[in-house]
């Protein structure tokens, strides 16, 4: 096979899409051009060319979200690298398994004035879950503990703990030269995996924690869709002293489940919260997107908190961790299923349904009657979005917004909740639609973090099966709902960001088929053109102007109308 002549990148190449990389996202330079020959000439990795390093890590972000396998990141020396940090920040909170492979100057010539030159080794800190150099040329007798050194950094980023690793690659001149290599074979050997099982002793003591318990919550966080989780926990949520609590993001959708968590929080009277707190907690997943749960659990008497999940076991978002079981969730369920352990007379779990249900019954008149406002118009899409789509939400508040609206059991929910920051979220879409060119790829997002991110639009693999909402209110309309800025004179300059922009010149710029609306009756007429476009070449966006004076009032007005 015709690679890179220097051996070290041509071996690291192979041995990444020996350990499942599939996939690789560059952006050009002319430091990366050996790593560039040598994934171009692989006949197992497809390649695709995204110019701003900070969206081509998104997109590779979204690939690795939808592949469920690392997607690899390639960029020249320098501040490139640094570009790559806040996807790298997301991937490592999200658990999703980046390989960044940076070129790099020679060592000798770090802080020697050579250009596009910095300080890259161990650039991303303790935000990768392993790091290494590597020699630009290897000895064929060295191939063996060079191949185990990769695989081992694979097991790392990509076992039981997910989340991005970075290889670092100093490259010196010539960087274009190729050569005939014939001896790839990787020799493989056994690396010790973690045990899964959980001990019989430990499994003894959770059983005791759990008959101690009469009121018992479970929290799910962010999450890819799991069925086998799903069905565990609705068989344990038949014990009416369990309550289950999901938000889209958890991708577990049930009856049985409440989904809503705000919207049900809202409903709870104040004298009677004390009621409605658990005394044994267990969390499962990653980020909760509700600040009320979060707030209401901290404040709450929980006698015990388990954490179950491999990733951050010390994670203790609730101030009551006292334990941490590093075991997949449906595992421990499983076994908790089997646990003979008395019915409680206590019915805290469903309590909780049926503050769910009156809530849920009672939404529709507030709904029905709301103005229009980013509310009204959130609830619009959700209730024309296609089965089976991909819905991807933007930062920060789309997100919350929709946890207001009960979730579609075909619909899979995504969102950039490991870091929670709004650059990147139409990137990430971007980079999911490629992989799943067969399915609808739906982002609703907001003005501030589109523009933010428009470079996303500048890409040749952009695939006609993205829609794309953005919400235009004309500024960080978020600022106006948190009890902070919403309240300080300085709201409208410093926070809120106004700006008077629309995304109609971007969408003639980069080909994109370009909508607005300014009414939902604008917007209930576009839809079957929005998302019934199957002849196109390009994704399709529809912009929806709405009052920025408007929203706050109408979101505090609906949880109100549950208080009453």
């Amino acid at each position: 096979m015709v690679t890179t002549e220097k051996t070290g990148i041509a071996r690291l190449v192979h041995n990444c899409a020996a350990n499942g990389m599939t996939h690789v996202v560059c952006s050009p330079g002319s430091r990366n051009a050996a790593l560039i020959i040598a994934i171009d000439n692989h006949p197992e990795i497809t390649a695709i060319v995204i110019h701003d390093e900070r969206s081509a890590a998104f997109y590779a972000l979204g690939m690795s979200q939808q592949l469920n396998l690392p997607v690899g990141l390639i960029c020249t020396s320098g501040s490139a690298v640094l570009n790559y940090f806040p996807a790298v920040a997301e991937a490592y909170y999200q658990c999703i398994p980046l390989v960044i492979m940076s070129a790099d100057r020679p060592t000798e010539w770090i802080n020697h004035g050579d250009g596009q030159t910095i300080m890259q080794d161990e650039v991303f800190g303790r935000h990768v879950r392993s790091y290494m150099q590597i020699e630009e040329y290897i000895d064929p007798s060295a191939y063996q503990k060079f191949d185990r050194s990769i695989r081992e950094l694979f097991e790392v980023g990509n076992g039981l703990w997910k989340g991005p690793i970075h290889i670092n690659c100093p490259i010196s001149e010539p960087m274009y030269d190729l050569v005939e290599l014939d001896d790839f074979e990787i020799e493989s050997d056994d690396l010790n995996s973690p045990s899964e099982l959980i001990d019989d002793e430990f499994l003894l003591e959770l059983e005791k924690d759990w008959n101690a318990s009469s009121k018992r919550m479970i929290v799910c966080g962010q999450m890819d869709k799991n069925i086998r989780l799903l069905n565990r926990l609705s068989d344990l949520a038949n014990d009416n002293s369990v309550v289950v609590l999901v938000e889209n993001t958890s991708n577990l959708i049930h009856p049985k489940f409440i989904h809503c968590i705000d919207r049900t929080l809202s409903g709870i009277p104040i004298d009677q919260l004390e009621d409605f707190e658990p005394d044994l907690l267990i969390s499962l997943g990653g980020a909760i997107i509700s600040k009320r749960i979060k707030t209401f659990l901290r404040k709450s008497k929980v006698k015990s908190h388990w954490r179950v999940g491999h990733a951050f076991p010390q994670m203790d978002t609730y101030r009551k961790l006292t334990r941490s079981i590093c075991t997949e969730p449906a595992q421990l369920i499983d076994a908790m299923l089997k646990w003979k352990y008395p019915l409680h007379i206590n019915s805290f779990g469903l309590n909780w349904k049926k503050v769910d249900y009156t809530n849920k019954d009672a939404a529709p008149t507030f709904v029905q009657k709301a103005p229009y406002s980013d509310f009204s118009v959130i609830e619009t899409l959700l209730d024309y979005i296609p089965d089976n789509t991909l819905l991807h939400m933007g930062n920060s508040s789309v997100v919350r917004y929709c946890q207001l609206f009960d979730p579609v059991s075909s619909i899979q929910y995504f969102s950039n909740r490991g870091t929670s920051g709004i650059d990147g979220s139409t990137s990430a879409a971007c980079g999911a639609a490629f992989i799943q060119s067969k399915k609808l790829n739906l982002l609703i997002t907001g003005d501030v973090s589109f523009f933010y991110d428009s470079n996303a639009l500048w890409s040749n693999y952009l695939s006609p099966n993205l829609r794309i909402v953005v919400i235009n209110n004309s500024g960080g309309g978020i600022f106006r709902i948190i009890d902070g800025p919403s309240k300080s004179n300085k709201l409208e300059k410093y926070f809120e960001t106004q700006q008077p922009f629309s995304a109609e010149k971007l969408c003639a710029t980069f080909d994109i088929d370009y909508l607005s609306a300014t009414s939902i009756q604008e917007i209930e007429t576009y839809i079957p053109e929005f998302f019934g476009a199957s002849d196109r070449s390009r994704p399709v966006l529809l912009e929806i102007h709405t009052p920025k004076t408007e929203n706050d009032k109408v979101l505090k007005d609906f949880f109100e109308h549950f208080k009453q």
